[in-house]
């Protein structure tokens, strides 16, 4: 199992409506509104490197009002 954490920046008041979507995306695991350089932060899990990559490529970063992304992903053996 493939786990990330994705930072989204987004436009200011939209906050609520992309969190409701975030989570009812299946590979999303959690998904919270942040204080700081980003306004939200997910986390998310697939089978493989490249699934992890599809969900966050299609189905996060092309979200309306989503302006950036930043993703940290899980190094394997240090858990």
């Amino acid at each position: 199992m493939k786990k990330a954490y994705v930072l989204i920046n987004c436009n200011l008041g939209s906050e609520s409506d992309i969190l409701q979507v975030l989570r009812k995306i299946k590979s999303v695991k959690e998904a919270h509104g942040t204080f700081g350089a980003y306004d939200i932060i997910v986390e998310i899990v697939a089978e493989t490197n490249d699934e992890l990559r599809e969900e966050i490529t299609w189905k996060i970063r092309k979200l309306p009002y989503v302006l950036a992304t930043l993703t940290l992903t899980g190094i394997e053996g240090q858990t």
